[in-house]
């Protein structure tokens, strides 16, 4: 995930944040290209569960696709 400045759940205003995975069939894929497609990595409030900020984790698989 890229360097972040959030250190604190906006919804909880918990600082107890985790790093999840979201794979397999729910990779994203490029609208129109052929490709495995990426993962996204969410950071995560452990204490309420707000998802806070998503990114892909291979984002050059979509250059060119606009």
């Amino acid at each position: 995930m890229t360097n972040s400045t959030t250190a604190e759940c906006p919804q909880c205003k918990s600082k107890e944040l985790g790093l999840g995975k979201q794979g397999g069939y729910a990779n994203v894929h490029p609208a129109n290209k052929l490709s495995i497609g990426a993962e996204v990595e969410h950071k995560i409030c452990t204490n309420c569960g707000l998802i806070i900020e998503s990114h892909v984790k291979n984002p050059q698989k979509f250059k060119n696709t606009l």
